[in-house]
């Protein structure tokens, strides 16, 4: 029988009725010149103290589509005065002309402060792998692409080890106390048929007219039913974190990469072993390059791969991306979807349903329903320290025990969901005292068509397919650039990171 992964709590809990300190605060003051325009009898005051307040009380308290009135406002008007200075838009230096060094990442949006190093070299081979500074957040990272088997035909026992593999991931990204978030990148792409073309044109010889129309159009339906799938591995290092190891092992770029080639080995062995990761390969910077630019053009790929193949006739031929151009000449943020080079993108969160999931529930959301259309699916796992975690932890469980007691007082019997919150947070305070990791991991989803199809109508599909797999949408708007770049690109951006931590 199919385990159904159903232990996960609200991140904040309210402790008065539902309400978290700030908006209870607001309201209690709110409520005091309605008091006053009572004791005086001024009615007329009364009633206009008594409209404001409920109008404040709808503003503080009832979200709309994920966010308070308060947020969307500050949403709205910091992507309107974006749009009128210029912000939103991006476009390359490659298209200006203004190109200094190639090796310099010049990327749109969030990803402006990413800054790309060659690691020391490692392993039999000597590469040297691709070190990610985010001088915007002050973090360090690397990323790895990853092959799994699949868990489709595996048994429920298989299945549940390898969701207990990563759990022991994350316990040991906690225990070591540098990993500050582990990102897993999936992007599901209609195959091109690039490899295929090459292997006919070398092996075809000369046959039947009719046999060979019938492979032309065999590979024809074929190539446009068949997908490709690329899975990425990041791991996210705080520089707070990073330099007091880093100056024991030398200090400067040199000693931050001996520390975070040590964190690889440990994550390498639990992907291996626990989540059974078939091949495990961490990238250097022209093999991320490029899956930089695979991400903002899908359909790139097929002249790569042209080009791979041209490069063993004659060894002239360059076949890396230049990070100067690994990004898309333009972009432009708009409020429901985001627009680079000759795409369009539409993203989404999903929200994790009450009753549980299955492993595996979120297959229909990484297929793609139409020729060229592609899906990709980002889900991270913030780790929390473990002393901040048990302050959190005790802070939790003293709000429900005052809801509690607040809902005694008032005589308010108890909702079942709310009952059920209250077990789930003083049950955590068991596992956390066995060692377990305390994370809030948050999942993306995006879809990418080209510009001459209907992006709205490929987002619809995209909210259908997430209903359909049991979960709930929740469209990104007014922040579609970067859901795109967290749920896309492999450079660890984060969504809930804000700076160092």
């Amino acid at each position: 029988m199919a385990t159904i992964y159903n232990d996960y709590s609200r991140d904040r809990i309210g402790w008065f009725f539902g309400l978290s300190g700030w908006q209870a605060g607001t309201l209690a003051v709110a409520v005091l010149p309605p008091c006053w325009a009572l004791s005086k009898g001024a009615w007329a005051s009364l009633g206009l103290f008594t409209l404001l307040w409920v109008v404040l009380f709808v503003v503080t308290v009832t979200p709309v589509r994920g966010r308070s009135a308060v947020g969307w406002f500050g949403a709205l008007t910091r992507s309107a005065v974006g749009g009128l200075l210029g912000w939103t838009r991006f476009r390359s230096k490659a298209v200006t002309g203004e190109i200094d060094n190639l090796d310099d990442a010049d990327l749109p949006g969030v990803l402006q402060a990413v800054q790309i190093h060659d690691g020391p070299p490692s392993g039999p081979s000597l590469s040297r792998i691709a070190v990610i500074q985010d001088h915007a957040t002050k973090t360090w990272a690397v990323t790895a692409s990853v092959v799994h088997p699949g868990i489709g035909l595996k048994e429920a026992a298989e299945r549940l080890q390898q969701g207990t593999g990563l759990s022991d991931l994350l316990d040991t990204a906690m225990r070591t106390e540098l990993v500050e978030e582990i990102i897993f990148l999936i992007r599901t792409v209609p195959d091109d048929g690039a490899e295929r073309d090459l292997y006919v044109e070398r092996h075809r010889r000369n046959g039947p007219t009719l046999a060979r129309q019938i492979n032309d159009e065999l590979q024809a339906g074929l190539s446009a039913a068949g997908v490709r799938t690329e899975a990425f591995c990041t791991i996210v290092v705080a520089e707070s974190r990073l330099k007091g190891e880093a100056k024991e092992t030398g200090g400067g770029l040199d000693g931050r990469c001996r520390v975070l080639y040590s964190l690889m080995a440990e994550i390498e062995a639990q992907l291996r072993g626990g989540m059974a990761m078939t091949n495990v390969a961490w990238l250097t910077s022209p093999e991320l390059a490029l899956a930089c630019r695979t991400g903002f053009a899908p359909g790139d790929r097929a002249s790569v791969v042209d080009a791979l193949a041209a490069r063993e006739r004659n060894t002239d031929v360059n076949t890396d991306v230049p990070w100067a151009m690994a990004g898309p000449s333009g972009a432009d943020a708009a409020m429901r979807h985001y627009s680079h080079d000759a795409w369009n993108s539409v993203s989404s969160t999903i929200k994790l349903p009450t009753k549980g999931a299955v492993m595996g529930a979120l297959a229909p959301v990484l297929t793609p329903g139409e020729p060229g259309e592609r899906r990709s699916f980002m889900v991270c796992y913030p780790i929390v320290r473990q002393a901040k975690a048990d302050r959190q932890q005790g802070n939790s469980e003293w709000k429900a025990d005052v809801a509690d007691a607040l809902r005694s007082k008032a005589k308010v019997k108890a909702r079942a969901r709310q009952r059920n919150e209250a077990a789930k947070v003083r049950g955590l305070d068991t596992k956390l005292a066995r060692g377990n990791a305390l994370t809030r991991p948050y999942a993306v989803c995006t879809v990418t068509a080209p510009k001459t199809a209907r992006i709205s109508e490929y987002g619809r599909r995209l909210d259908a397919s997430v209903r359909r797999a049991g979960f709930a949408p929740l469209r990104l708007d007014v922040a579609q650039d970067a859901a795109f770049a967290a749920s896309t690109v492999p450079l660890g951006i984060s969504l809930s990171r804000q700076g160092d931590a």
